[in-house]
């Protein structure tokens, strides 16, 4: 696991406070495993406690940071808004826990109903014309791994990433693979069928893993469009150019 990269304090000298944030952003990566996650948290709550200790905090003052317009210039999504919201109660429940605080002034605030953004991914046709210019090098062979395991499984980059031989296993022409999920959940064992069609929905992908005898189920592709594949674009950036 990489070390965890916290930003510098121009004082030299932690306050109190800061000491109290930092404790709980190792505490987070200690819980999540993931770096992605501690990252945006300090991130938010850096800025946002640099203006008014947590002590002094009020249930106004995380609403309005919560809708606040930040460096994109652009009003907030809902997702944006409830990332904000569970970053800071997040902190809060944190603090209580350790004797600091005794209120969370989050619990006064209503979480806003998120509107899931619609899954933006390739067609068969593009995942072909993608795999067709990956170089056939050790490097190359290993980007095509990842980038067809991206494209049968629909895990997120990280668990891809994260997957080590330790979690894969070979049984005929199906691998099994077992992943480090988000809060550093390990998730159930999944099947990754190397004769699976690359088109067709994905209820003919699943008929297709009944037809060859699989028994367990499949952890497929989230659905996105008429065939679920659901590779993210930036994923694939440096074959795309």
């Amino acid at each position: 696991m990489p070390p965890l990269s916290l930003p510098a304090l121009p004082s030299g000298k932690p306050t109190a406070w800061e000491e109290a944030i930092y404790a709980f952003l190792v505490e987070k990566r200690s819980r999540s495993g993931s770096t992605r996650t501690v990252e945006s948290y300090a991130r938010m709550l850096w800025p946002f406690f640099r203006v008014t200790a947590p002590d002094q905090v009020r249930s106004a003052d995380v609403l309005a940071y919560a809708h606040g317009i930040g460096a994109s210039g652009r009003v907030p999504s809902s997702t944006t808004v409830g990332a904000r919201i569970a970053c800071v109660s997040s902190f809060y429940r944190f603090a209580i826990r350790m004797g600091l605080l005794t209120a969370n002034p989050c619990d006064a605030l209503e979480r806003p109903r998120t509107v899931p953004s619609v899954a933006r991914g390739y067609s068969a046709d593009e995942v072909r014309r993608l795999l067709a210019v990956v170089p056939d090098t050790v490097r190359g062979r290993r980007d095509r791994a990842i980038l067809l395991v991206l494209v049968l499984t629909g895990r997120r980059r990280a668990e891809v990433i994260g997957l080590g031989a330790g979690d894969l296993s070979l049984e005929g022409e199906t691998v099994f693979y077992s992943y480090r999920g988000k809060g550093g959940k390990r998730g159930r064992p999944g099947a990754i069928d190397l004769t699976e069609p690359m088109d067709g929905s994905s209820s003919q992908r699943r008929e297709h893993h009944r037809r060859v005898g699989e028994d367990r189920v499949p952890l497929g592709p989230r659905e996105s469009g008429p065939t679920g594949w659901s590779v993210q674009r930036r994923s694939t950036e440096r074959y795309r150019r």
